[in-house]
């Protein structure tokens, strides 16, 4: 059975950074898309960065040039590099994999547990 697992979460003071992990555990036969999403208190869930098996990326606008996605496929593992961090960054992160298990299976729709990010001094 596929799990993810994330972690990294944590408080940091306005302009830190953080990095956050997201590992696919079980047999795997491929991931597509790899992404973060966040929800904030009060607000709906948001995309706050993708990768897709290509290495395309995309974010946010409120995240562009201090968030960073990138991918270890050799790990199943994606990654978030949240640089310049600010209180309205604090949220609740969940990392999504779409991966197809076996071969010939249809692709599947996975999500991690959330890890809380909270940046305040």
């Amino acid at each position: 059975q596929v799990q993810l697992v994330e972690s990294g979460g944590g408080l940091v003071q306005p302009g830190g950074s953080l990095r956050l992990s997201c590992a696919a555990s079980g047999s795997i036969f491929s991931i597509n898309f790899m992404g973060w999403y966040r929800r904030a208190p009060g607000k709906q869930r948001e995309l706050v960065a993708a990768i897709t098996s290509g290495d395309s990326t995309n974010y946010a606008d409120s995240v562009k040039g201090r968030f960073t996605i990138s991918r270890d496929n050799a790990k199943n593992t994606v990654y978030l590099q949240m640089n310049s961090l600010r209180p309205e960054d604090t949220a609740v992160y969940y990392c999504n994999q779409d991966l197809i298990v076996r071969r010939g299976e249809p692709l599947r729709v996975y999500w991690g547990q959330g890890t809380q990010v909270t940046v305040s001094s």
